[in-house]
């Protein structure tokens, strides 16, 4: 038994540095080591930046709860559109943190102007936050109106008996 275990805490580190060296030739032990050390492109953008307008993202959109291309826009969404998701409700509990609707999960400061100056991570690991958010900005896009995106996203998400967050309804008219 100790015999296999030592194999085992032998092999470990091996095989790490077999998949570091990405399984490479000793032929090519050079060139892997030249790649790994060349910095990575300039034209790579930082993926926390949205817009110029809005501060950076919080840290971790590379292991989000869905992929950074759906975070960053579900983010921006709720940036350029708290008349929409201020009356969108949310199932994940977030009631607890205080939220109120679901542009509470993404957004957590204005300034007296109306512009963003601090995210709320919940957003970025939340899979339920992202998918009302996104949800609720495909039918914006196609043309709804405030209610009935609310009616849209209670019928989807939220179950007889079940809970949200406080969300007020959405003015007279929906607009």
């Amino acid at each position: 038994m100790h015999a296999r275990r030592s194999f085992v805490f032998a092999a470990v580190p091996a095989a790490i540095v077999v998949l570091a060296l990405g399984c490479s030739s000793p032929g090519d032990a050079p060139n892997a080591a030249q790649a790994v050390r060349q910095p990575a492109p300039a034209t790579r953008a930082d993926p926390t930046v949205i817009a110029a307008d809005l501060p950076p993202l919080p840290p971790g959109i590379n292991s989000a709860a869905r992929a950074p291309e759906v975070v960053r826009v579900v983010y921006e969404f709720a940036a350029r559109h708290p008349e929409v998701l201020n009356y969108v409700p949310c199932i994940c509990s977030c009631e607890r943190m205080g939220h109120k609707g679901n542009h509470d999960c993404f957004v957590s400061k204005r300034d007296a102007a109306g512009n963003v100056t601090a995210w709320e991570s919940h957003g970025m690991i939340c899979e339920v936050c992202l998918d009302i958010g996104a949800d609720s900005m495909r039918l914006h896009n196609s043309g709804a109106s405030v209610a009935e995106i609310r009616k849209a996203i209670d019928k989807k998400y939220v179950m007889p008996g079940g809970t949200h967050t406080p969300t007020p309804a959405p003015p007279k008219g929906g607009e």
